[in-house]
């Protein structure tokens, strides 16, 4: 992997998704945010290009996912998404809302903070279950259409949305706000770290917003930074 500084977050990621591991460190978006330059984003963040380039040479192979995304199929990267992330988002929403719920009801008179948190975490199941349920209805049926259209050189079917474009700028912003949400609820809970006298539930609680955090924002880069591009190129291609 080669760092330059004109480089964007989310070309890096693409050609190593280890890299979000670095830029979690350093709270640097590389999902929703991720067309900003290296050189810009280490401005932004008060970062020295030197020490971010450094750490992202330095990214072992031995991390946990090897997966080279960027050349997957997009039927397959589509059920990777649908089978893992959706899947993820789908048994996680439950037990996340549970505990919010739970720690503002005990909590709340004392630390403020979760009342907001557990208002927050029900928008986004809300939002999520939504935009999940127009992407596997919708987006992906037709990049799917697409795909089968090159391979068979027959052409697209009829859509009332005109332009892939168009259903893909949607799900893209559905993305930055429910990220935004989740930037809103790292400053309350200061980074996922619980008062020290925390019982159990307040602990996972902080544990689990934290995990599912990490999930969306794999989930959002799939999307954002390969699925869609490519989507997008198909198209052009097809006209």
């Amino acid at each position: 992997m080669t760092i330059t500084k004109d480089k964007t977050v989310a070309q890096i990621v693409t050609e190593n998704i280890k890299a979000s591991h670095v830029f979690k460190k350093y709270n640097i978006d590389f999902c929703c945010g991720g067309g900003v330059t290296i050189e810009k984003v280490c401005e932004k963040n008060g970062v020295a290009y030197e020490t971010l380039a450094n750490d992202l040479l330095q990214i072992s192979s031995s991390v946990e996912d090897s997966n080279d995304y960027n050349t997957w199929k997009l039927p397959f990267l589509i059920d990777y998404i649908v089978n893992i992330h959706h899947e993820y988002v789908e048994e996680n929403l439950p037990l996340l809302l549970m505990y919010a719920s739970k720690v503002s009801k005990v909590h709340g008179h004392h630390y403020s903070e979760v009342i907001e948190i557990d208002r927050l975490v029900r928008e986004i199941a809300s939002e999520l279950s939504a935009h999940m349920k127009k992407e596997e209805l919708i987006l992906f049926p037709f990049i799917k259409q697409m795909v089968r259209a090159e391979k068979e050189g027959t052409s697209v079917p009829e859509r009332n949305f005109g332009s892939v474009d168009n259903p893909i700028r949607m799900m893209e912003h559905e993305h930055e706000v429910v990220g935004d949400r989740f930037k809103e609820i790292a400053r309350l809970t200061n980074q996922y770290t619980p008062p020290q006298e925390a019982c159990n539930t307040f602990k996972a609680l902080y544990d689990k917003l934290d995990e599912f955090e990490q999930d969306l924002h794999k989930h959002i880069h799939l999307e954002n930074n390969i699925l869609h591009p490519k989507a997008l190129q198909l198209e052009k291609q097809l006209k």
